[in-house]
């Protein structure tokens, strides 16, 4: 079950790969200035990952908005990220999670997916300047998503 609202949101810093080469991402670089929406999602290039987080780029101004960066963290590789981000014009911040460190941090780890292996589990976080955690939700399946709305609601509820 992921962490829980009021907790102290686990800090990282993790890779993501960007036209300059490698980029090292970390949760506390928005300690102070702006909130930050988390969301874990199982792998790239499939069907519910890329829509979920296409849509997400094509409503990111919302986001913004409300003072907040989206980071989306996965198990696959910083370069398989880039790929996936270029082929489906994804305009998030994407990060490799790929030691699984983070995912198990959150306690969002979905053991064994489809029979391949252990990804992270499709979840979505809401943290606070203050890195505490204000809106947290790991869905049922990884074919649901998580509730925007809610997010939205609990990002404007900080600002």
């Amino acid at each position: 079950m992921a962490l829980s609202v009021g907790t102290t949101a686990p800090d990282f810093t993790l890779k993501s790969k960007t036209a300059d080469g490698l980029k090292d991402v970390s949760l506390s670089a928005n300690a102070g200035s702006k909130n930050t929406v988390l969301l874990f999602f199982p792998l790239a290039f499939t069907g519910v990952c890329t829509a979920e987080l296409c849509d997400i780029t094509a409503g990111l101004g919302s986001y913004s908005d409300l003072n907040a960066e989206v980071i989306g963290i996965s198990v696959d590789s910083p370069f398989a990220q880039e790929a996936w981000a270029k082929k489906e014009n994804i305009g998030i911040t994407l990060v490799s999670d790929l030691n699984k460190e983070t995912t198990k941090a959150y306690d969002v780890l979905f053991p064994g997916l489809a029979g391949i292996g252990d990804t992270s589990a499709r979840a979505a976080f809401v943290i606070d300047k203050n890195g505490v955690i204000q809106y947290a939700e790991q869905t049922a399946t990884p074919k649901d998503l998580p509730n925007f709305e809610a997010v939205k609601a609990a990002l404007a509820e900080l600002a």
